[in-house]
């Protein structure tokens, strides 16, 4: 199971307020695990304002 470190680990330095497509590209380039763009792509589609908001949307989906 991904923890809330680890997405936020796979998504340092990303500028805010950022997609879902946007989450998963930078995860994706900053080296996150399966897990971590697993539960990116599981997010419902919108914008994201903060990290918690990312946090919020894979933690409730």
């Amino acid at each position: 199971m991904v923890s809330p470190i680890d997405i936020q680990k796979a998504l340092g330095g990303i500028d805010y307020p950022a997609t879902k497509e946007d989450a998963v590209s930078h995860a994706e380039s900053n080296g996150g695990s399966d897990e971590v763009l697993d539960a990116l792509r599981g997010m419902g589609d919108g914008e994201y304002d903060t990290p918690a908001a990312v946090e919020k949307a894979v933690f409730n989906s």
